[in-house]
């Protein structure tokens, strides 16, 4: 069986409590990773920014605090302004432990919705979606699957990121009290069942004062759908080692990846015409 997880990995979900400073953000930021890092922490991800209009790529700062901590990076997501065609997307950038750029997903699938007497939300009123689905290769470990919030609720992209040799998927997201409640542990551990992978979500903390709500509830599932650790709603870092063993065993205990009737359905990452 094929080795996903080259060697154990410590993870590090960061769920941040934000305001609308966002300098004082940044450098709160950088505490927290560091303070992942001490812990021991080799992949440290960032709850995602609420986009707007107004604020800018926080490229410099991010690649800056993952040289810093020394560890691989995952920015959250951020408000991303693409300047030849004026057009903002909701952007996660992933960084090595030298501060370069390895990666970055733009949010494939836009939240608009409106769930009478609940709430109403239209992202596309603000952003454009993105046009490519992700899969990063961290040298040392193997390859992680990357995508942001309503994303996790189409699981084409989770099951082609798995296909494609990810051990990890990590999902930088920010459920509303709504429907948090409803799906947000769920799509996780579904994700994590239906691939056989470690599955990762990271909230932002909950803002009793901000205009939209935050689930929080940061996780971290194994390929059985276990939760290996989960936050409340406050400022906190949830801690997971992950190993190939476990993925190794699940897959072999239950194997799906050689029981899939292909002939019956396609093979929606394209690997079983390869």
């Amino acid at each position: 069986m094929t080795t996903l997880l080259k060697k154990p990995l410590k993870l590090a979900l960061v769920q941040l409590a934000s305001g609308a400073d966002k300098a004082a953000n940044l450098s709160h930021a950088r505490n927290k990773v560091l303070e992942a890092a001490k812990a021991g922490a080799r992949l440290i991800t960032l709850d995602p920014s609420p986009p707007t209009k107004e604020q800018s790529p926080s490229f410099h700062a991010l690649s800056a605090i993952a040289a810093e901590a020394n560890a691989y990076l995952i920015g959250g997501s951020i408000p991303e302004l693409e300047t030849s065609t004026k057009k903002f997307y909701n952007t996660s950038l992933v960084f090595s432990p030298t501060g370069s750029l390895i990666g970055t997903h733009r949010k494939t699938h836009l939240f608009d919705i409106d769930i009478p007497g609940k709430i109403q939300f239209k992202e596309s009123e603000v952003l454009s979606p993105g046009n490519q689905l992700t899969v990063i290769d961290l040298p040392e470990y193997g390859k992680i699957g990357l995508a942001i919030c309503y994303d996790i609720r189409f699981p084409e992209a989770a099951m082609i990121a798995a296909r494609k040799g990810a051990f990890l998927l990590v999902y930088p997201g920010a459920f509303n009290t709504t429907t948090g409640p409803l799906h947000w542990s769920l799509l996780g551990r579904a994700r994590a069942v239906d691939n056989q992978s470690y599955v990762a979500l990271c909230s932002p903390a909950r803002d009793p004062e901000a205009g939209y709500q935050a689930y929080g509830h940061t996780l971290i599932a194994d390929p059985s759908a276990n939760i290996l650790g989960e936050a409340q709603e406050s400022e906190t870092i949830i801690y997971a080692d992950l190993d190939n063993e476990t993925i190794t065993s699940v897959r072999k205990n239950i194997p799906i990846y050689t029981q899939r009737r292909f002939d019956l359905y396609p093979d929606v990452s394209g690997e079983a015409s390869k």
